[in-house]
């Protein structure tokens, strides 16, 4: 340990630690545009310059270890005029519709402004106009409001590992963009939507689709339904003050009430669904020499991230169809049928902690007899857009039920919310369809918990299956390079697309840190504890959804309307 002295005050420190951090964990708020905790620090933006006694230029905290003795002013006089005129020389070349746009009153950059005092604009001169790019599904992209802070190139490379991003140009020329300038939808870009939750700006946003989705809900002749993915109940609170990890489920279905949707299902229904064609799919695969180890594909992301970079491992993705997918699918089937409403009069919305579930719903591979499985997908941010459009105070409103049959759910479909929760949930099913008997039990604490690796191992009767739980598309890449140079050892893979899984997914709630992350995965893990149900084949609705019409796991039915299939894809990196 060394002692800094800072503002006056002595603080100890861990040697070689950096400036910054020590600032933040003694309660100092430092400003910072291009930092992102847990990779290594650029120094780019320079908001965070101190002024150290001894040295004659600024320096960036956050790249600058602490040394015994160290003396630094935070707030001094030069050090705040250096951090406003930063500011005032960005907004100088940034457009002014903080009235229209998306991030007002969340903005990186409005924030800033305003706790330095920029009430005025200094520099005046030409602006460099860039088109708006609105080519993909998922991800809207607009340079004009970019700072170049270089964030969301950095998750898109280093975390994501995808590198569909770049900057581009040098100079005042300088913007951040794709290969040869084409469209997010023809690059690399998997669609997950990280770049958005590390933007500091409306720079990247979803591409939304509320206006749609209330066009749909006044339409006379058409029959609006809704699903909502396991995470998104445990994060929506937030938009609205309440403390990250509380369980909104039953306000949020009161709240689709009132917007006008005739049929409010849980996505969770599907999830167990899928745990039943998985787990069968998984099991028919040992027994039947298949290709192993078999790999998830509830995730978009990873889906594309595979067709474009591993397509020699497409063979490995489970068939399965993600539990949106399935449960659009079931709707414009059974549910159609059940109900005598024609499919095509069904305009079917899923609400999603995740922007690439746009671009899955819209896969040329998801619809039956050319009728899309989903119509719309909202994100986390884009039901909030709602509920204040809505003019309806979540606070004051009293908890409904979820509609039969798609409104009944395990907790183990609940955990497909958070990494591991899937390979959990399907551990549970598979051992009971080997053994007949129930897992002593449940929890497998081996592929809990925010560790982008999880490794395990479970025994079946003599069987040692062998198991891990990624998350995040780079640590997803050095486990497929493991394999390819001869690891065998693994037979059942989850990958989830974004850190953490769908809690961290890149339609929640913006400015989500690792606290708030961690009391989503807690609120999910208590809802399993405390679920009476809590095994996807101990769900009776979807037990009898098979006895009804889908037949059996794997069966003909079955794998017309809940499987699909993958195919190599050309990219431009």
């Amino acid at each position: 340990m060394v002692t800094i002295e800072v503002n006056g005050r002595k603080v100890k420190a861990a040697k070689d630690q950096m400036l910054l951090e020590v600032l933040r964990q003694e309660g100092i708020d430092i400003p910072t545009l291009c930092h992102i905790e847990g990779l290594t620090p650029t120094g780019a933006c320079r908001l965070c310059v101190v002024e150290i006694a001894g040295m004659n230029g600024l320096v960036p905290s956050c790249a600058y270890p602490v040394s015994d003795g160290m003396k630094v002013q935070t707030h001094s006089p030069r050090v705040m005029e250096a951090r406003k005129t930063i500011v005032e020389l960005l907004l100088a070349n940034h457009p002014d519709d903080c009235l229209y746009c998306v991030r007002n009153n969340n903005c990186g950059l409005q924030n800033l402004a305003a706790m330095l005092g920029v009430r005025e604009r200094i520099y005046r001169g030409g602006r460099n106009e860039h088109k708006i790019d609105t080519s993909s599904p998922s991800i809207i992209r607009d340079p004009n409001k970019c700072v170049l802070c270089g964030r969301c190139v950095r998750v898109c490379e280093e975390i994501q590992n995808v590198s569909a991003i770049d900057f581009v140009n040098r100079g005042s020329k300088a913007i951040v963009g794709t290969a040869f300038e084409q469209g997010l939808n023809v690059s690399s870009c998997i669609k997950c939507g990280q770049c958005i939750m590390a933007c500091p700006t409306g720079a990247l946003r979803e591409n939304s689709s509320v206006s749609d989705v209330i066009s749909a809900l006044k339409d006379p002749d058409k029959y609006v339904v809704v699903q909502h993915a396991p995470a998104v109940s445990v994060s929506l609170a937030e938009e609205f003050g309440i403390p990250a990890g509380t369980d909104v489920c039953g306000i949020m279905t009161t709240a689709l009430r009132l917007f006008g949707f005739k049929r409010v299902f849980e996505t969770s229904f599907s999830a167990d669904l899928t745990i039943m064609e998985e787990a069968s799919e998984l099991v028919h695969r040992i027994k039947n020499g298949g290709v192993m180890p078999m790999m998830t594909s509830c995730s978009p992301g990873w889906i594309k991230y595979v067709e474009q970079f591993y397509p020699e491992y497409i063979p490995n993705l489970s068939t399965c169809k993600s539990p949106q997918q399935m449960l659009g699918a079931v709707i414009k089937s059974f549910f159609a049928q059940r109900e005598g409403i024609d499919p095509s009069k069904i305009y079917s919305v899923s609400i999603m902690p995740c922007v690439a579930k746009k671009f899955e719903c819209e896969r040329p591979e998801m619809n039956q007899n050319g009728l899309a499985d989903i119509d719309a997908v909202l994100t986390t941010r884009e039901l909030a857009e709602m509920i204040r459009y809505f003019g309806i105070d979540i606070k004051k409103l009293s908890p409904d039920a979820a509609d039969t049959p798609f409104g009944m759910r395990s907790s183990a479909g609940k955990l497909f919310g958070v990494s591991g929760g899937v390979m959990e949930a399907a551990i549970r099913t598979a051992y009971h369809f080997v053994t007949g008997k129930e897992l002593t039990d449940l929890e497998v604490k081996d592929v809990r918990g925010l560790n982008g690796v999880k490794q395990a191992k479970v025994n079946i009767e003599g069987l040692e299956l062998g198991v891990a739980v990624v998350s995040g598309l780079g640590n997803a890449g050095k486990l497929l390079e493991e394999i390819k140079a001869g690891r065998n050892d693994l037979h059942f893979i989850e990958v989830m697309t974004c850190p953490g899984g769908c809690i961290g997914g890149g339609g929640q709630p913006l400015n989500g840190d690792q606290k708030a992350i961690r009391a989503r995965m807690k609120a999910l893990y208590s809802i399993d504890s405390n679920d009476s149900i809590r095994t996807s084949h101990g769900n009776k609705a979807v037990v009898r959804l098979y006895d009804e019409f889908l037949g059996k796991p794997l069966g003909e039915k079955s794998h017309k309307l809940l499987h699909t299939h993958y195919a190599k894809r050309q990219v431009i990196r």
